[in-house]
Formats: C-alpha cells, sequence, structure tokens
C-alpha cells in the first residue's frame, strides 16, 4: 500500500515538471510571435565633403581679363600652403598664365595676344569655393559691348538658351579638358520646331571647336541647344554678338528641363526684356510665368501663360509686364521646359545680355569678377539682384578684393516673394564677391549685373548665380560580395 503510494508520487512529480516545461514553451512561444519588431536600421546617406579638385575652362580669351578667386574654407582668407591653382593654356602643351596659391585674394590677368580656352584646375584645401570668369569689352565695331561669362566645368549634358543664327552671329565653343576623347552630340530646337537633331562629333584630349551656329541650323531666330556626350565631357560657352551691331554677350548655361524654372537676375531699367522657353520633350508645354519684383509675386497681364509645341521655343515680350523693375521669373508647367531671358539696354548704340534658368544658391554662391566706381554718378558699376521667391531670404555678402583690406561683409535681407537689388560698393580695382545663405533663410536666386556708361549708350553683362564650388556629397559605403564574387 505504502509502495504504491510511494509510486503515485513519483509519477505525479514528473507529470508536474513536464507541465511546468510544457507552460514555460508556450509563453515562450507567445512572447516570441508577440514581440515588437526589431527597429529598422536608418538607411546610409551620402557624407558631405569639402570639394578638393575644380577644373573649369574659360572659353575663348581674345582680348578678356581672366579672373580666379579662392574664398577659402569657411570664409578663411590668407591660407597658403594649401594646394595651388593653376592657369594655363589649353591642352597638352598648353604655356602657363598664372598660379594662385593663396585664398581671400583675387588673382586678375589680361593675357595679351592671346586666343582660345584657358584651363583653370585648382587641387588641395584651395579649390574649395574656387571660381573663375571672363570678362572683356569693346566699345566699337560689330563686338562692341561688354561680354562675360563664368568658366564652367566639364559635363555630359549643358542646355543654352538665347536668340538664333537668324538673329545673331552665334558661336558655340566645345573644350575637351579631359585626357580621353569625348564623343558629343547636338540639337537645336527653334520656333518651327527641331532643326538639327544628333550632330555627331568627337574632341580628342586637349581639343577645342569654335563652332559658327549658322553653319548647322542657320534659319532660328530663337533658339535652344543640348549638348550631350555618349563618352567623356565637355566643357560648353556660346557667344551671341546681335546683328547690326545691337550689342554682345555669352549665354550663359541654363539649368535643365525641369517642370519649375527661376529665370533670376533681371535688372531694373528701361530696354527690351524677352523670355525664351523650350519644349524639347514629345508633349506641348502651357507654361505659368509669374514675375517676383519688389512689389511682390504676381502674373503679368495679358502674359499670364505661353504655349510652346513640343521639340520648339517661343519667345513673349516681359517688357511691360515688369514695368522696368528689377525682377525673376518663375515658370511651372506640367512638362518639363528650359528657359533663358534677353535683357536690352539702353541707349543709341544698345548693348545686351542673357540670364537663364537657375539654381537657388543654398551651399551659397561666388562671382569672380566685378568692378564699381564710386562718385555720385559712376560709370562703372555692379549689383546684386536676389530674389527670394518663397519664404524670406538672408544672405551675407562678402568682398574679396585684389588689393588692399575688404570692406566690412554686409547682409541682406530679402522679404518673402519679393526682389531686392544690392549694389555693390565701390572698390579700388576689380574684386570677388561671396554670398553665404545665414541661418533661417529660404531659398534665394540671383544674378550680378556689371554696367559700363558711354556716351552712346550703356554696356551691360550679366551673370546668374551659380551654387559655390563648396561641398560634394559622397555616396555612402556599403559591404557587399558582389565585388569579389565572379
Amino acid at each position: 500500500m505504502v509502495e504504491t503510494a510511494l509510486r503515485a508520487l513519483i509519477e505525479n512529480r514528473f507529470g508536474m515538471l513536464g507541465l511546468v516545461v510544457v507552460s514555460l514553451l508556450a509563453l515562450y512561444g507567445v512572447a516570441y510571435a508577440t514581440r515588437p519588431a526589431p527597429a529598422a536600421a536608418p538607411a546610409p546617406q551620402p557624407s558631405r565633403v569639402p570639394v578638393e579638385s575644380v577644373t573649369a575652362v574659360c572659353p575663348d580669351l581674345a582680348g578678356a581679363a581672366v579672373s580666379v578667386v579662392a574664398p577659402g574654407q569657411n570664409g578663411k582668407s590668407g591660407q597658403k600652403g594649401a594646394g595651388e591653382v593653376a592657369v594655363t593654356e589649353l591642352g597638352e602643351d598648353g604655356e602657363p598664365v598664372g598660379t594662385l596659391t593663396e585664398t581671400g585674394r583675387l588673382w586678375q590677368k589680361t593675357p595679351k595676344g592671346r586666343t582660345g580656352p584657358l584651363l583653370v584646375a585648382g587641387d588641395g584645401a584651395v579649390a574649395t569655393g574656387l571660381e573663375a570668369a571672363q570678362t572683356g569689352t569693346q566699345t566699337s565695331g560689330a563686338l562692341r559691348g561688354l561680354a562675360g561669362v563664368r568658366c564652367v566645368e566639364p559635363s555630359a549634358s549643358a542646355w543654352l538658351v538665347g536668340p538664333g543664327p537668324a538673329a545673331a552671329d552665334v558661336t558655340l565653343y566645345l573644350a575637351n579638358a579631359d585626357s580621353a576623347p569625348a564623343s558629343v552630340r547636338l540639337a537645336v530646337y527653334a520656333g518651327e520646331g527641331t532643326v538639327l537633331d544628333d550632330h555627331g562629333l568627337v574632341l580628342e584630349p586637349g581639343e577645342h571647336r569654335a563652332i559658327p551656329l549658322k553653319d548647322l541650323a542657320p534659319s532660328p531666330l530663337i533658339m535652344a541647344v543640348e549638348v550631350r556626350t555618349s563618352k567623356g565631357r565637355v566643357a560648353v560657352a556660346a557667344r551671341a554678338a546681335m546683328s547690326g551691331g545691337r550689342g554682345v554677350d555669352w549665354l550663359p548655361q541654363a539649368a535643365p528641363p525641369a517642370t519649375r524654372v527661376v529665370v533670376p537676375g533681371i535688372p531694373g531699367g528701361g530696354g527690351k526684356r524677352e523670355l525664351y522657353v523650350a519644349a524639347p520633350g514629345e508633349l506641348d508645354a502651357v507654361v505659368s510665368i509669374k514675375a517676383v519684383t519688389a512689389d511682390g509675386a504676381y502674373a503679368m497681364k495679358n502674359r499670364e501663360t505661353l504655349e510652346v509645341p513640343a521639340g520648339s521655343v517661343a519667345s513673349l515680350d516681359l517688357t511691360t509686364g515688369i514695368g522696368g523693375q528689377a525682377a525673376a521669373l518663375v515658370l511651372t508647367s506640367e512638362t518639363p521646359v528650359v528657359a533663358g531671358m534677353t535683357v536690352t539696354a539702353t541707349g543709341s548704340l544698345p548693348d545686351v545680355a542673357f540670364s537663364a534658368g537657375a539654381g537657388p544658391i543654398d551651399l551659397g554662391s561666388v562671382v569672380a569678377d566685378n568692378r564699381a566706381s564710386g562718385g555720385d554718378k559712376p560709370d562703372k558699376a555692379a549689383t546684386l539682384v536676389l530674389t527670394a521667391p518663397e519664404k524670406a531670404g538672408r544672405v551675407r555678402v562678402t568682398v574679396i578684393p585684389a588689393r588692399g583690406s575688404a570692406p566690412k561683409p554686409l547682409e541682406v535681407s530679402i522679404p518673402a516673394a519679393r526682389t531686392r537689388e544690392v549694389e555693390l560698393p565701390a572698390a579700388r580695382g576689380p574684386f570677388s564677391v561671396a554670398l553665404t545663405p545665414l541661418p533661417g533663410s529660404g531659398p534665394v536666386y540671383g544674378g550680378r549685373v556689371l554696367t559700363d556708361r558711354l556716351g552712346d549708350g550703356l554696356l551691360i553683362t550679366l551673370q546668374p548665380l551659380a551654387p559655390a564650388r563648396v561641398w560634394t556629397l559622397v555616396p555612402p559605403l556599403t559591404d557587399s560580395p558582389v565585388t569579389v564574387l565572379p
């Protein structure tokens, strides 16, 4: 009897242990099934690093002054031993023109008897923010005018918008600054449609060409030019000399096709203001146009929209719509478009300048060449035209002289949906200017306008502000067996 009771107790004890084990397993299973999902690891982001190598090409000297400036990292001037900027003739055997080894000081030179492009190449910390420009003045003849252009980096794609070969002598400048050949394709769009499509050529390393566009497409009164490469990169620029000696300037590169385009830097004053819009795709574009002036943003009466057929360019006279005010234009369209602007100065012998679609200066901007004379009625003036089309903007404007001490930086506020003109101070000789957005600023767009008053008319050139070459984004690195597996 006792033996039977002991056997039952032992069996029940092992049964209880089994029940405990089963219960624990059940609880573990429920906990595992209902556990919260692990937090997803944040996606790796590109890292921002200072630019330490810049290559830019000034397209054609022909008596122009070349200006090069390295503002320095974080605005620190006077840095030496942090790399070098070399200015040379383009090509394998290009002769040196000059060097820059110090930040915060403008280098400027007018090479005598030289034509063709110059190569501006910077390496090291001195390359951070590096900018270069060429500016030339002629007071008589077919090329009478003030003509300036930002020296551009080689790229795989570029757009230019402006008058066509039927209205101006337009020369396209292509240069290959790399060590490999570049395969280039050209397309020209006009008011009557696409007049040149997929014209091909090859530029060998160090080679450059000046191509009169009338030889490729003589008919357009207005045009948009697309330059792209299937292999390699090229530096692209174009100069337009208006027929009848009505002025000359370089066409700035335009922002690529987009559904929202801002054309900045339109100066105040008299003279014609004409907008060009291209729709290079396969769909027609209906473009809504708003002007942003000192009075606010508004649609101009009877100029609210512009219809652009697919594969063509259309123009619109905005002289009375802007009313002589400094302005920027904001274009919106469901179809991507490219845009440019012609600004005609006043006088018996008028000059001409060009603007184009551009991006905001979120990284800051640097303009290498500026001139301004003092007095009540200065002959030479340099003016910034700044626009904050959305939120109010605030920027710091720093003058970088070629010699002497720099004036105190100026802080400029631009009210929301307004444009503001800022006259740069007179200086002893040429100077550069650096713009830095301040914390809390909304997007700011702008242009720099140079004028030179002669007895027979006002000479003018315009450079849309481009983002400074200060930072670049480096893609994140991830471990992957793809690089080692066959």
